[in-house]
């Protein structure tokens, strides 16, 4: 009855009032590395737009798989950063006097409202270029069909968001999710050995074909073909966006209608393995359940577990059984990557903790235990498997000497970081509409996520050495490096929540404390300010890819160089190659984190000499 006594704002209007919203929310947050963080990667998608325009120019033959690419990111974006972020939620416009399908068309209007529609709209610049090939009238289709290929690439990531946001309600579903990442990022990683095995096949054709199918490359065949099939590609274009904006206002519809019910159920059935007395038994437990029940959990244990089984299984397209034997040890890493917010994830249910008196040490030490039951049993199992069926020998000493120093030093650190490090997230019942998305800040998450993947394998360093120099006794330094991980930096865990629990509460609670004078990535010279920026996006290239993956392929004879630098090199020249790649990338890690610390060190002391004068 109200929405009848109150006038429906015109479709114009509201797509208005979405855009100025989209465009307040993005300026408000643009403060300190946040800003610093979204020029950067303006400046580098901007480089890759220009890039892709170079491809139309110079290679037009692989301008289809460039804009599949463009593409991909759109489809795959929302999946790994779990289920996509939202700024303008469906739910926050229930009560207006319109029909689904307007605040849908207009809620799309606000999501060109940013910088990566407008970088993406650069890059499609490469089909009228292309088209000018053609003629004026390829110029001209070249136009009109990067604007509707923009439209559908937007149309598609809004779609995903919303299938993930609704159907995404039960553990399978949010297993079967974070399998297909774990799996694209496995591709994204070593897709490259299936492309490899299938070189001496024609399959050149195919692709073409492939690519040109795919909505990104409809504007290339609409510019290609004579006028009726470019006419009837450019329509059949409108149709599906028509069809996009369809099906996305059903489930927009559904979704709020979910969410009105009540969102996701709870769940029941969790395994109770210990007694509900003891401290650290107690949180064990509690832990346990969050992990059978959470489905942001259950997720990312698919994403590490999956991401493990299917990147050594890719080498085997070209026989390389090498990482099999580690598909455990993997798993343990990625594992302790997804876990390293465990506080964040819980959001404000620390104050339970805090009130109960000398509850803090077994809060850890619970999370600690859980950890280990959850990712250990399944790593050693995958571990155990991997090495019997790829009959690797070799690979024994190494698998038993570092996986308990990796395990080990995972449950250590995953506690460590989240007392330490920990990146604010939103209360698991106020989610809202996608319950895979935890409101936390993804780039904090994603660097968070980064540091673990270093520090996790750094642990393990010691008892690599000494597997060189003695297999077996490395094991024997493996188990002692793996306890004393989870005992010392348990104990500095513990220590920390005890003291800084108050602070960690209201950091999740309210947020970081607004500091004026707090310098940030933002206060360094412009110089210095690409440097980091740059160092942070590029610094694992030499340090992975280039560094330690062709030293491990040479330390274990695997002949097939593939893109490795060193490996194409004579020789004398490999092992100087692959020490460089390694300093490079460890100096530029080096850089990107200690020119910013010495920013806030130095303002510390300026001002502290201010107070004192």
């Amino acid at each position: 009855m109200a929405h009848s006594l109150t006038p429906t704002p015109a479709p114009a209007a509201l797509a208005r009032h979405m855009i100025r919203m989209r465009l307040a929310l993005m300026r408000n947050s643009l403060r300190g590395d946040n800003a610093t963080n979204l020029y950067a990667g303006v400046a580098f998608g901007l480089l890759l737009a220009v890039g892709t325009i170079a491809v139309a120019v110079l290679w037009p033959a692989y301008l289809p798989l460039t804009l599949a690419v463009w593409l991909s990111g759109w489809v795959f974006g929302p999946i790994f950063i779990g289920g996509g972020s939202e700024a303008l939620r469906p739910e926050y416009f229930t009560m207006l006097p319109a029909p689904p399908g307007r605040i849908a068309a207009a809620l799309l209007a606000g999501a060109f409202a940013g910088p990566v529609p407008a970088v993406n709209l650069v890059a499609l610049l490469s089909l009228p270029v292309y088209g000018w090939r053609f003629g004026p009238a390829g110029v001209l289709i070249g136009l009109v069909a990067a604007v509707t290929t923009l439209v559908t690439m937007v149309m598609i990531s809004r779609v995903i968001v919303a299938l993930i946001g609704l159907f995404v309600r039960s553990r399978a579903t949010a297993t079967a999710v974070g399998v297909v990442t774990g799996t694209a990022i496995a591709l994204c990683s070593n897709g490259w050995a299936p492309v490899a095995a299938l070189g001496g096949t024609d399959t050149s054709a195919w692709f073409e074909v492939l690519f040109r199918v795919l909505p990104s490359g409809w504007g290339v065949a609409a510019i290609e073909g004579p006028w009726p099939l470019a006419l009837a590609i450019l329509a059949a274009g409108a149709g599906v966006i028509a069809l996009l904006l369809a099906v996305w206002s059903s489930l927009l519809s559904r979704r709020v209608a979910s969410a009105a019910r009540g969102g996701v159920p709870a769940r029941r059935g969790a395994p109770r393995p210990f007694p509900r007395t003891g401290g650290a038994r107690v949180t064990a437990a509690k832990e346990l359940r969050a992990w059978w029940r959470d489905l942001v959990r259950i997720q990312l244990l698919a994403v590490a577990f999956s991401f493990a089984i299917v990147m050594p299984v890719l080498l085997l397209a070209i026989g390389v059984w090498g990482m099999v034997p580690f598909a455990g040890l993997i798993a343990i890493v990625m594992a302790a990557a997804a876990s390293a917010n465990l506080y964040g994830s819980d959001g404000t249910a620390l104050w339970l903790t805090l009130m109960t008196p000398g509850a803090e040490r077994s809060d850890v030490r619970g999370r600690q235990l859980a950890w280990l039951l959850v990712v250990g049993p399944a790593a050693a199992l995958l571990t155990l498997a991997g090495t019997l069926v790829s009959g690797q020998d070799w690979a024994w000493p190494w698998v038993l000497g570092l996986f308990p120093a990796l395990l080990g030093g995972g449950a250590g650190l995953v506690v460590l970081l989240a007392v330490t490090s920990l990146v604010p997230g939103t209360d698991p019942h106020k989610r809202g509409g996608n319950p895979l998305s935890t409101g936390a800040d993804e780039t904090a998450e994603t660097s968070l996520a980064w540091l673990v993947l270093i520090a996790v394998p750094s642990v393990a360093l010691p008892t690599a050495g000494a597997i060189l120099l003695d297999p077996w006794a490395g094991v024997a330094t493996g188990l002692l490096t793996g306890v004393l991980s989870v005992w010392g930096l348990g104990a500095i865990a513990c220590r920390r929540l005890e003291k800084r629990g108050i602070e960690l509460l209201n950091l999740m609670k309210y947020g970081p404390a607004p500091e004026a004078d707090k310098p940030t990535t933002a206060d360094l010279p412009l110089v210095h300010r690409i440097g980091v920026t740059v160092c942070y996006t590029l610094a694992w290239l030499p340090l992975f890819p280039q560094g330690l993956v062709p030293m491990v392929m040479k330390i274990f004879g695997a002949g097939d160089p593939v893109w490795f630098l060193a490996l194409h090199l004579p020789p004398v020249w490999q092992w100087p190659t692959i020490i460089f790649m390694i300093a490079l990338g460890m100096l530029m890690y080096g850089y990107a984190i200690l020119v910013p610390m010495r920013l806030s060190s130095s303002s510390t002391v300026e001002g502290g000499g201010t107070g004192r004068a």
